[in-house]
């Protein structure tokens, strides 16, 4: 993480913060933020418009993500899930997954490293 990223994560340490406003929503895009980074995982905010979405991929660590607001379509090993505000999936690790907006949508996710 840069050292403007981390000056930045610094500064939600300590004190109440509502997730959802953390991160906006840009027209076509996917906005992303760093909430904390840490060698055994990472919490990061994503904001997705209406439409986009983060195509089939895999990762080396389980991920559980929680949507803040909207819905989604999670889609993993080959079989979509809808998944709206105030709910979670988890996505096993090396196993494939995509993520698609049915509704713009954030979420916070958060991946678990592990030996």
């Amino acid at each position: 993480m840069s050292d403007v990223k981390k000056e930045a994560a610094q500064n939600l340490i300590g004190r109440p913060l509502n997730l959802e406003t953390l991160v906006q929503y840009q027209p076509g895009a996917v906005v992303s933020k760093t909430v904390l980074e840490k060698k055994t995982g990472t919490v990061t905010l994503f904001a997705f418009d209406e439409g986009q979405g983060l195509s089939e991929h895999t990762a080396p660590f389980d991920a559980l993500a929680y949507l803040l607001d909207g819905e989604a379509e999670v889609t993993i090993s080959g079989q979509p899930q809808r998944v709206v505000r105030g709910e979670m999936i988890i996505m096993p690790a090396n196993q494939p997954h995509a993520l698609r907006a049915v509704k713009a949508f954030k979420m916070a996710l958060v991946m678990i490293r592990s030996m």
